[in-house]
């Protein structure tokens, strides 16, 4: 593999060695019988020249360049558009209605300094309204599907290197404020290869999948990984996938793909929402590499994934639990190829001291998902004691911690946070650098990872560590009615209460809450040996998550404190009942809060 200076030089090199071949198909709704529209290599330089030179001749090269497109082939020429132009691209969710998807745009151009705007003719007027009443007077708007918007021959080669910004990937807010992630050409090329390496892909590989362009595994494992392969993408919307899940299996089938992503939810949402007769005539062969990259991979949905299209042609071995994250521009550590995802069970009790060990006969056991390793040429993977800095041993659960080409230079302007996350250093080890810190816990075994959940999320009550997924876990498993949830804790004065909210599925509206109520707080008081004073549920779409299916905990905390969850049947504990009732009142005293976007 050529070296390369930047992923715009990439994108060039391509061009000339791809021609006329297809760089990407869209099918813009369904699979089966539909003709897609395709887009080539030089069809992508040429357009992708235009939009260049437009920028180049308003002096955005090196600028913030705000990316707001529905799923299509159009945010692809935009985005290389921008590479082309030495612009920093800043793709975002196309505001589809006042409220909040507007809300945070607004903070993303105001945070990232935005320069101009590309988006779609239909878009526009209502994006130039947007920016006039939010005051971006001098921020540019341009349609770039309304023919040439520039001079393509006009264009100019950047000279970027790899220390150059390619983009900002504004992170989708799981646990905090979102802040744009700093990615540079190198980063971009250093994880693409990783990505490459770890799942096998070649220049033969068809790479497709639903996920949206604005997220880092759609923009890096669809959009640019076939890029960087020379392949071909194939894609479908986010929305066709959601209302239609067979859609995405369709896709496989019909175009050969061996490789498509998607974070935990997908997969269950197959398992639940494809019926038999949907599977008739697929043929799931050709799937070599269906990452499964949501923290923590849920054991039971790999088991049930694997097992129900197990006899339309998927394979075990194809099922790739893996690890990584926005900061280390995707991808971080992938099982090894042609094995079939590692489970392993281990004592709860155990799990809930920070050491892995057991099962114990007779004890509660909790399964762990391998998310694989972290191969030596692409990134470096320790676990650290996250209040002492010093580096566990090896079956310890701690903080993760990694560095590599792929770790990005830290977050766009905030570097208080940057010299803590980006730069911080093991104790007795200090000389040997510094490691990006993940905020999420795991722990090694036999040099693979298993995942166990958030920093900031875990919930300690009667001195025990409690992992928030487990609880969901046990209670999503106890009764079919039950669906995605959110645990927490919530201190009334010095005492930690475990609050637990689910959603009831809406083929289960009739089910006895009361009566589900009490089930999971005998369930949860045996499994777990907390009281459970406080169980909520809510209707489907309540649980707050991010776009690659992250359950937002904290944003759901801070909802239920102020009252705004609201429930079909609740049971709370009088002091919790309390607390919840004053910050209901201080948040209406303060007027609504700003809405937070997944």
């Amino acid at each position: 593999m050529a070296e390369f200076g930047s992923f715009a030089e990439l994108v060039l090199t391509r061009s000339d060695e791809r021609g006329d071949g297809d760089a990407f198909l869209f099918l813009a709704d369904g699979v089966k019988g539909k003709e897609p529209e395709r887009l080539s290599y030089l069809g992508l330089d040429r357009t992708a020249r235009d939009i260049a030179s437009w920028l180049q001749e308003r002096g955005l090269a090196g600028r913030q360049v705000l990316l707001l497109f529905p799923s299509g082939l159009d945010f692809v020429k935009a985005f290389v558009g921008c590479l082309y132009a030495g612009a920093v691209a800043v793709p975002a969710p196309l505001p589809s209605e006042q409220g909040q998807h507007f809300r945070r745009v607004s903070g993303i151009v105001r945070d990232a300094r935005v320069g101009a705007v590309l988006t779609l003719a239909e878009h526009a007027p209502e994006v130039e309204a947007w920016l006039k009443a939010e005051g971006f007077s001098d921020v540019a708007c341009l349609a770039t599907d309304q023919g040439a918007v520039g001079d393509a021959d006009a264009w100019r080669d950047p000279g970027l290197s790899p220390k150059d910004l390619a983009f900002l990937q504004y992170t989708s807010g799981s646990t905090s404020e979102p802040k744009g992630v700093m990615v540079t050409h190198g980063n971009l090329l250093a994880n693409e290869a990783a990505i490459a390496r770890s799942t096998g892909n070649t220049s033969e590989s068809m790479v497709g999948g639903w996920l949206p362009f604005y997220h880092d595994m759609g923009l890096m494992g669809h959009v640019l990984q076939p890029l960087w392969l020379g392949t071909t993408g194939v894609l479908i919307p986010p929305v066709s996938f959601l209302r239609r899940p067979v859609r995405w299996l369709e896709l496989v089938s019909e175009y050969g793909v061996n490789a498509s992503a998607g974070p935990n939810f997908s997969f269950d949402l197959c398992v639940r929402r494809i019926t038999d007769a949907q599977l008739e005539g697929l043929d799931l062969s050709s799937w070599r590499t269906a990452c499964n990259g949501a923290e923590p991979v849920r054991a039971e949905t790999v088991k049930a994934f694997t097992e129900r299209f197990g006899p339309y042609g998927f394979r075990p071995e194809a099922m790739f639990p893996c690890y990584g994250m926005a900061e280390t521009t995707l991808l971080v550590t992938g099982i090894p190829r042609n094995r079939a995802a590692l489970l392993r069970e281990v004592d709860a009790a155990g799990l809930e001291r920070g050491v892995v060990e057991g099962p114990y006969l007779g004890a509660l056991r909790r399964t762990l998902v391998s998310s694989g390793v972290a191969r030596a040429e692409d990134f470096e993977v320790r676990i650290v004691d996250p209040e002492t800095l010093v580096e566990c041993a090896e079956g310890k659960v701690g903080e993760i911690w990694v560095r590599g080409a792929s770790v990005s230079s830290g977050y766009w302007e905030r570097p208080e946070v940057n010299a803590e996350i980006f730069g911080a250093r093991i104790v007795d080890q200090e000389d040997l650098g510094t490691w990006l810190r993940t905020g999420d816990m795991g722990v090694l075994g036999d040099g693979e990872l298993f995942v166990t959940g958030r920093l900031k999320e875990m919930v300690l009550i009667n001195g025990r560590n409690i992992y928030p997924y487990d609880v969901e876990s046990a209670v999503r498993a106890l009764n079919p009615a039950i669906g995605t949830g959110a645990v927490f804790a919530v201190d009334t004065g010095g005492q930690e209460h475990l609050v637990v909210i689910h959603e009831i599925r809406a083929a289960a509206a009739g089910a006895d809450l009361k009566t589900v109520t009490a089930e999971v707080q005998q369930h949860v008081g045996r499994e777990f040996a907390v009281p459970v004073g406080n169980v909520l549920f809510v209707r489907p779409g309540t649980v707050r998550k991010t776009t690659s299916g992250k359950t937002q905990r904290t944003l759901m905390r801070k909802l239920f404190l102020e009252g705004a969850v609201g429930a079909l049947h609740s049971v709370l504990d009088p002091a919790v009942a309390a607390l919840v009732e004053a910050g209901a009142q201080a948040a209406q005293a303060d007027g609504p809060a700003p809405a937070e976007v997944g």
